[in-house]
C-alpha cells in the first residue's frame, strides 16, 4: 500500500470512529445539546470535512478548469443535499463508503500495475565497460557496439550481445516468463534485461542500448495503456456525456414533481440526491479499463506483449491464424540433407558450383550449403567469382572462372531455358547449373519446433476455427509440415507478397465482422503482413526489429504454444468487462427507478455507488489470477 493509500485509510478509520460515536449519540444516548439542529449539522461535518475535503477540492479545482461533470461534483452536491434536507447522518455515509470504494479501487489498480511495471525492473542502471584490460561502470547507453562488457554474477545483462567468454546459466523469466533458467557459453546470443547466474560473462554487444531488447520491451510497456479498447472508449465516452445528464435529470427530478404534483420540495430534494448518488459511473469507468489492464499484465506475466487493449479485443475474436514457416513453426536450422547429381557430375562439383553460388548470400539456406562446403574441408575462393546477380524469389546467378552458374528454383531454370529433373523428395530444393547445363540439386530440411504440434492442438481446443501456413517452400515440402502439425490450410511456392496477398483474401472472407485473422511470423519480409492482418503476432527473442515493430503482440520466447494463451486470456478479458457493464448498469437502472419513485434510501444509493463499484472491481481482479 502506497503512503497516498495509507493516509486515506487513516482518515477513514478516523472518520468511521467519529461516524459512530455521533451515530450512538444521535440515537441512543440523545445528549440534550444535540437536540439543536445546528448543534447536530456542526457535529456530522466535522466527520464530513475530514473524509471528504480532497473530493470537494478536486470539485471545485476541476469546475475552475472547464471540467463540471464528474464524480467529484456528483457526490458533493448529493452530501450538500443530503444535509439540505436534513439527512446529516447519510450525507457523512455517502461520502465515507464512497472513500472506501475509491481506496479499494486505487488498490486494485496498483495490483494490476505491478503486474506490468515488474517490467520496468529489467532495465540495467550500469555497464561494465572493458577497455585496454581496465573494467568501468558506465551508462549502458555509452556502450558503442562492438564493445566488450563483463557480466558479472547476479547482475543484470545491460545490452544484447554475443558471449565471446565464460559460461553461465540466465535467467530470463521477467521477458519471457519462463522460470527455467538458459544456458549461455561461448558464441551463446544473450540479451538484455535477463540476470546472469553463478559464472563471469565477456560479452561483445551486436545493438545499441536504444536498440537493444530490453528497451523495445519497457517501450511497448509504456504505450500498451494508451491504446484504448472499443469497450474503453465506449465507456469514456458514454461516461462525457452521462454524468450531464444525469445532473439535469436530477435537477428535473428535484424541481418538476413538486410544482406539478405538488408536495413537500424537500422530499423530492432527497430524491434528486438519491438519484446523483445512484448515478454515478465509477463502476464502469473503473473496473472496465482495469479488465483490460489486468489482462495485458496477465500477458505479460507469461512473457507475452500485448501492445494494447484494442489487440486484446481483437484477440478475443480471433476464428483464423496464419503462420509463416521458417522460424515460426521450424527452427529455420537448415542442414544438407541430400545431394542429386546428375549423370557425370559428382556430389563434390554440386555442391561446389552451389557453395560459389550463395557466397554472397545470408539466407539461412545459402548457410547451410556454405557449412556442408566446409566441413569438407574446402574454403571459398572469393576472387573465383564475378558478376553476382540476384534474381528476387528464385535464386542467383553468377560467373564461376567465368562459366554461368545458376542456384534456385524450377522457375529460375526455365525462365533460363534450362530443364530440371524435378525430385519428390521432401524438403528444400536447390537447383543448380553451370554453363547452361543441369548439375543435380540440393535437398534442405528444417526441423519442426518441438512445441509447434501442441500449439496448433491448444489453438483448436481455444476454439480457432482455421490455421493456414504460407511459405515459399515447394508444394511437398510444405505439404509434408502440414500434415505432421495437424495445418488445415497450406499454401506454397510463396514470394513476400504473396503473402501478404493470401492474407488479403482470409480478411476478405471476414467482412460480415465476424472472425479476426491473425499472422503469426518473424522474419523483416513478414513486416508487411503482420501489419495487413487483423492481428499481428511476433516472435520476440529471435525476430528481426521490423517484425517486432509491426506486429501488435510479441512472444517473447519464441514459444508457438503462447497464442492459444493470449486468445485465452482476451476472451476472458471480455467475458469479464461484459459483466461489469451489464450488472452495473442493470442495479443501477432498477435501483434509480425505486429512487425516482422513493423506494430507495441513500443507503440502497450507497450500494448501488460503491458497492456495485467494488464487485466490479473485485471481478475484474480475477484477470490478475489467470493462470
Amino acid at each position: 500500500m502506497t503512503d497516498k493509500q495509507k493516509k486515506v485509510l487513516y482518515r477513514i478509520i478516523a472518520t468511521a470512529l467519529l461516524y459512530a460515536v455521533l451515530l450512538v449519540m444521535e440515537h441512543i444516548v440523545k445528549p440534550a445539546f444535540m437536540e439543536q439542529w445546528y448543534v447536530t449539522l456542526v457535529l456530522f461535518l466535522i466527520p464530513y470535512f475530514v473524509i471528504g475535503w480532497d473530493i470537494m477540492y478536486k470539485a471545485v479545482r476541476n469546475i475552475s478548469h472547464g471540467q463540471v461533470f464528474d464524480e467529484n461534483f456528483l457526490m458533493l452536491i448529493a452530501t450538500i443535499g443530503a444535509f439540505v434536507v436534513g439527512e446529516y447522518s447519510e450525507g457523512v455515509a455517502v461520502m465515507l463508503f464512497y472513500q472506501v470504494g475509491e481506496l479499494f479501487q486505487s488498490y486494485a489498480v496498483n495490483r494490476s500495475r505491478q503486474s506490468i511495471t515488474q517490467l520496468m525492473d529489467i532495465c540495467p542502471e550500469y555497464a561494465n565497460l572493458e577497455e585496454d584490460g581496465k573494467v568501468s561502470q558506465v551508462d549502458p547507453d555509452d556502450v558503442e557496439v562492438g564493445s566488450i562488457i563483463v557480466v558479472k554474477p547476479g547482475e543484470r545483462v545491460p545490452l544484447d550481445g554475443i558471449v565471446i567468454e565464460g559460461e553461465s546459466m540466465v535467467d530470463t523469466s521477467s521477458l519471457t516468463g519462463e522460470s527455467v533458467p538458459r544456458r549461455v557459453a561461448k558464441d551463446s546470443e544473450i540479451i538484455s534485461g535477463c540476470v546472469n547466474g553463478s559464472g563471469l560473462l565477456r560479452v561483445k554487444t551486436t545493438k545499441e542500448f536504444d536498440d537493444s531488447t530490453v528497451t523495445r520491451i519497457l517501450e511497448l510497456v509504456e504505450n500498451a495503456s494508451s491504446k484504448k479498447a472499443k469497450a474503453e472508449n465506449f465507456i469514456t465516452k458514454f461516461a462525457k456525456y452521462y454524468t450531464p445528464v444525469v445532473v439535469i435529470g436530477a435537477l428535473l427530478l428535484a424541481v418538476i414533481p413538486p410544482i406539478i404534483f405538488g408536495g413537500n420540495f424537500f422530499d423530492w430534494l432527497q430524491r434528486a440526491c438519491i438519484f446523483l448518488v445512484i448515478s454515478c459511473p465509477c463502476a464502469l469507468v473503473i473496473s472496465v479499463p482495469l479488465s483490460f489492464f489486468g489482462g495485458i499484465g496477465a500477458a505479460s506475466a507469461s512473457g507475452i506483449l500485448v501492445k494494447g487493449g484494442n489487440y486484446l479485443e481483437v484477440a478475443a475474436d480471433l476464428d483464423t491464424i496464419v503462420f509463416d514457416k521458417t522460424g515460426t513453426l521450424t527452427k529455420g536450422e537448415f542442414e544438407v540433407n541430400e545431394l542429386l547429381t546428375a549423370d557425370g557430375v559428382s556430389e563434390a562439383e554440386l555442391l561446389e558450383a552451389a557453395a560459389y553460388a550463395e557466397n554472397f548470400s545470408d539466407h539461412p539456406i545459402a548457410a547451410s550449403i556454405k557449412r556442408a562446403f566446409a566441413k569438407e574441408g574446402n574454403e571459398i575462393a572469393a576472387e573465383r567469382i564475378s558478376d553476382v546477380k540476384e534474381v528476387a524469389g528464385h535464386g542467383i546467378r553468377i560467373l564461376l572462372d567465368g562459366a554461368e552458374v545458376f542456384a534456385g528454383n524450377e522457375k529460375l531454370l526455365s525462365d533460363n531455358s534450362i530443364a530440371a529433373v524435378p525430385t519428390e523428395k521432401p524438403g528444400t530444393v536447390v537447383y543448380v547449373t553451370k554453363s547452361g547445363s543441369y548439375m543435380g540439386c540440393v535437398i534442405i530440411s528444417d526441423t519442426i519446433k518441438p512445441e509447434a504440434r501442441q500449439a496448433i492442438k491448444s489453438l483448436k481446443q481455444a476454439g480457432v476455427k482455421q490455421t493456414v501456413m504460407l511459405t515459399g517452400d515447394r508444394k511437398k515440402a510444405g505439404e509434408a509440415v502440414a500434415k505432421e502439425l495437424g495445418i488445415d490450410t497450406v499454401y506454397t511456392q510463396l514470394l513476400p507478397a504473396d503473402k501478404v496477398a493470401k492474407v488479403e483474401e482470409l480478411l476478405a472472407q471476414h467482412t460480415d465482422g465476424k472472425g479476426k485473422v491473425a499472422f503469426v511470423g518473424d522474419g523483416i519480409n513478414d513486416a508487411p503482413v503482420l501489419s495487413r492482418a487483423d492481428i499481428g503476432i511476433a516472435m520476440g527473442s529471435m525476430g528481426s526489429d521490423a517484425a517486432i515493430e509491426a506486429a501488435d503482440i510479441v512472444l517473447m520466447d519464441d514459444d508457438t504454444t503462447k497464442i492459444a494463451k493470449v486468445v485465452t486470456i482476451a476472451r476472458k478479458t471480455l467475458v469479464i468487462v461484459r459483466q461489469n457493464i451489464v450488472f452495473a448498469l442493470a442495479v443501477k437502472a432498477f435501483i434509480l427507478i425505486l429512487g425516482a419513485f422513493g423506494l430507495a434510501n441513500m443507503w440502497e444509493a450507497v450500494f448501488a455507488d460503491v458497492g456495485v463499484s467494488v464487485i466490479a472491481i473485485l471481478n475484474a481482479m480475477r484477470m490478475l489470477r489467470v493462470k
